[in-house]
């Protein structure tokens, strides 16, 4: 549980910190006209990459509630980070299988992260539309429909002149 809440942690820091080390390593490993690279297509990727990540992670109810990612996001995160901070190094020859594998990994991610939600959310969708939809109010001669979460007392207004 302790690394779990320890991802949970890790995921908004990790959005300004993994785009620092893209920078930091430019400048220790590789140098020259790939600053432009790094600076208008790696630092924006990553940074609103990891952000939209962290934002469907936290949007899961579970993860709020344990304040704790899943063992797929654990994996996850492991394998995008590690391959990212792998790009850093701009290692020759490594450098375009590295920069694929990260993105296939971001991609994969993503769909992780929407699948997760989509098992979470599922069902509950139906009665958010059954609560705030005018279409489930009864008319006057239909019985009120019953409720799974609690009773509801429907009180209907008679006119005295009918």
């Amino acid at each position: 549980m302790w690394l779990r809440q320890a991802f949970f942690r890790w995921l908004l820091p990790a959005a300004f910190l993994l785009p620092l080390w893209l920078l930091v390593g430019w400048g220790v490993f590789q140098g020259g006209w790939a600053i432009l690279w790094v600076l208008f297509i790696a630092i924006p990727s990553v940074l609103v990459g990891q952000l939209l990540l962290t934002l469907l992670t936290r949007s899961r109810p579970s993860v709020r509630i344990e304040r704790a990612v899943s063992w797929w996001d654990v994996l996850g995160f492991t394998v995008w980070h590690g391959l990212t901070i792998a790009v850093g190094f701009f290692i020759d020859g490594a450098f375009p299988w590295l920069l694929t594998g990260a993105i296939i990994a971001g991609i994969a991610l993503f769909w992780l992260q929407l699948w997760q939600l989509w098992n979470e959310a599922k069902g509950s969708g139906a009665r958010i539309r059954e609560t705030i939809a005018w279409s489930t109010i009864p008319g006057a001669d239909e019985p009120a429909p019953e409720t799974r979460a609690h009773e509801v007392i429907v009180v209907r207004e008679v006119d005295p002149r009918d």
